[in-house]
């Protein structure tokens, strides 16, 4: 019987991590990008890997990372970081449902903590019960992928001339883009939701008076803001909530 157990947890291992493998490669670049803007603003490779290894945020890293670039107070990190992490509070407890209730808290943080935008599509799509050894398959993969990027990207910056160096700040504008334009042709909630929060990002960069505040508050107000103006004209029916 126990052996049984062992064949049965290394299946889900390995189910979880095949359907992870394809999020581990497309993290990679993404991974990179921030590793070279770390190194870029400042921090050392070593530093830029560790933040990777003891975060799976994306978004969050890289806004975290240019709060530390800037030297924001440490109130202003945490406030606009968990402002941009707090979707993924509501995604652990989506997922929740789908798994046993008598699942240790230790191992339900395990899994929480490997949550991302990607992880929680495939997680969510899967019939029946998630069981820990098929979650901890799918994160594994995309947790190293994000920390290779990230060593890749810190180290090669590091080897890059200056002049080179500097040219990759528009790495960051170019993939955010590459995000926010097919969201945005396909979906109108997301066209509106990304304008409203450049349009009020800008408002308060450019405005006399308004531009003294620092960039870490400017992204917060503007998120918060933007994600107000989605909840009130896009709102999800009752039956759309269910599917997610």
């Amino acid at each position: 019987m126990l052996m049984t157990n062992r064949k049965d947890r290394r299946l889900e291992f390995n189910k979880g991590f095949k359907k992870g493998l394809p999020i581990a490669l497309g993290y990679v670049p993404v991974a990179f990008t921030f590793g070279l803007l770390a190194v870029q603003g400042g921090l050392s490779p070593w530093l830029a890997i560790f933040m990777s290894m003891s975060n799976l945020t994306s978004a969050g890293q890289f806004a975290g990372v240019n709060l530390i670039i800037v030297q924001a107070d440490l109130i202003e990190m945490a406030l606009t970081t968990f402002v941009i992490n707090i979707r993924y509070l509501l995604m652990s407890l989506s997922l929740s449902q789908k798994i046993r209730p008598n699942m240790p808290l230790a191992l339900r943080s395990m899994m929480a903590f490997g949550i991302t935008d990607e992880t929680f599509t495939v997680a969510s799509l899967e019939e029946g019960e998630i069981s820990f050894p098929f979650m901890m398959g799918l994160i594994c993969g995309p947790y190293f992928g994000w920390a290779l990027g990230t060593a890749l990207g810190a180290y090669t910056s590091s080897l890059l001339p200056p002049a080179l160096q500097n040219s990759m700040g528009i790495a960051l504008y170019a993939m955010f883009i590459a995000i926010v334009i097919p969201a945005a042709r396909t979906s109108k909630a997301a066209l509106v939701v990304a304008g409203t929060g450049i349009g009020i990002n800008s408002f308060l960069s450019w405005t006399p008076i308004l531009n003294n505040i620092s960039p870490g508050w400017r992204i917060t107000v503007a998120t918060v803001l933007a994600a107000s103006v989605g909840a009130l004209f896009f709102p999800k029916d009752e039956e759309q909530c269910q599917g997610i």
